[in-house]
């Protein structure tokens, strides 16, 4: 439901080349109008990006457009692996064979036969919100009924989610744990490393998300990860809907990404 074959995917990286979009002016970093003219954002389309340098002195996030929920998606997928490994370290174990077989690829290949089984493990909605709680989450609100894709978040709560994998400060996952999800966002499978990468100039970490709404026939476009552009590390967070079609979707949401990365650098 949630993920199409890899050889739409693939049609999708062919589109993607294009300038990047210039920098927004100084003053403008929560004018979504100014946003949604930096990025080209279509009429029926919505966009937020979150931005936090992780070498910079800041410790909250240029946040670009509203900051309004979004359906997740697939990058909902980072979250129900953070919570999993949380509950196993409560239990004082270590993830089963199977658990650990499940998280990969959900996180490579965005299973997501994978992740209805792990999100059936933490618990469900309840053991997501749950995780959220102790991860410093506060306006992420878990699907009903096992529709996972269909939780809800903002481009700022998804960048408390990456710091508490990627971030120096203290966190409720374990350094083991942290890195475990760090390194599987570097082996996203072919065809799916689109999104905040187009913000980097060397090395990313990231989850992509993308559904067609059945309700509407448009689609919800989401990028989650870390960056590595300039010599600084950035949390990047970027989340779309309305979007035409899922390669209209995946421009927008790296111009967005371009936009946010390089205003944040320019400030």
């Amino acid at each position: 439901m949630l993920n199409r074959t890899l050889a739409v995917v693939a049609t999708v990286v062919t589109l993607l080349a294009g300038a990047a979009p210039a920098a927004l002016a100084a003053g403008s970093v929560s004018g979504s109008g100014d946003f949604r003219t930096a990025v080209r954002a279509p009429a029926e389309a919505h966009v937020t990006a979150a931005v936090l340098d992780l070498d910079g002195t800041g410790r909250e996030p240029a946040v670009y457009g509203d900051d309004t929920p979004y359906d997740t998606a697939s990058i909902v997928k980072v979250d129900i692996l953070a919570s999993l490994l949380l509950h196993a370290r409560d239990h004082r174990r270590a993830l089963t064979a199977r658990e650990s077989a499940l998280a990969e690829v959900m996180i490579r290949d965005s299973d997501n036969d994978a992740a209805s089984a792990l999100w059936r493990a933490i618990g469900g909605a309840s053991g997501l919100e749950s995780a959220n709680k102790r991860l410093g989450l506060t306006a992420t609100t878990a699907g009903s009924g096992g529709r996972w894709g269909l939780t809800r978040t903002t481009a700022g709560d998804q960048i408390r989610l990456l710091r508490a994998i990627f971030g120096s400060g203290p966190t409720p996952l374990d350094t083991a744990s942290r890195s475990r999800i760090g390194t599987l966002m570097t082996e996203i499978a072919a065809g799916q490393s689109w999104g905040v990468s187009a913000a980097a100039d060397s090395g990313w970490a990231l989850k992509n998300g993308w559904l067609m709404r059945t309700t509407t026939d448009l689609w919800d476009i989401n990028s989650v990860g870390r960056v590595t552009a300039g010599g600084h590390h950035y949390l990047v967070a970027v989340l779309s809907n309305g979007n035409a079609s899922m390669p209209d979707g995946v421009k927008l949401v790296e111009r967005a990404a371009r936009t946010a990365v390089t205003t944040t650098a320019a400030h």
